[in-house]
């Protein structure tokens, strides 16, 4: 692993930024901050403070964690040595939304149900960036495509 060079990032930069991805793979895994804790025999509290950077976190308890949450101890800290501070994706899979809607699609035991879902989705985000760049004959074009996707949905989970 390279060094990360430390005109980029601070200590406290890194354990915050180590602390957020904490923090979305723990929801992402849907375990509480509780049920972290006790799995690694620290509070939920302690959780937190690793979770806002708040309290550095051992290389031990890192790979304890990494362990816990089905990650390499390295994920945590992949792209730093890049120089690439989080990009406006990373910021959108941390949301709250964007996790639950991947931990339910993940639930679905249909292969076909999943891949026509995923399709809609796609359909509807190519929809809404055509209407930030488009013009309406475009955008009208896309709302249809996305209807037609609707029903090719319902008609595929029928």
């Amino acid at each position: 692993m390279s060094v990360i060079n430390s005109e980029q990032f601070s200590a406290s930069d890194v354990d915050k930024i180590v602390g957020e991805r904490i923090r979305r793979r723990r929801i992402l895994t849907g375990l509480t901050q509780d049920q972290l804790g006790e799995a690694l025999g620290v509070s939920y509290q302690q959780i937190q403070k690793y979770e806002t950077g708040a309290n550095r976190v051992s290389a031990g308890r890192l790979y304890l964690l990494a362990e816990r949450l089905n990650v390499s101890p390295g994920w945590f800290f992949d792209g730093l040595t890049d120089g690439l501070e989080e990009s406006e994706d990373d910021l959108q899979g941390s949301s709250r939304f964007a996790i639950e809607c991947v931990r339910n699609l993940a639930r679905i035991n249909d292969e076909r149900s999943r891949a026509a879902i995923l399709n809609l989705i796609r359909t509807l985000a190519d929809a809404d960036n055509s209407a930030d760049v488009s013009s309406d004959d475009s955008v009208a074009m896309s709302s249809a495509e996305a209807k037609k996707t609707v029903e090719r949905t319902r008609a595929s989970m029928d």
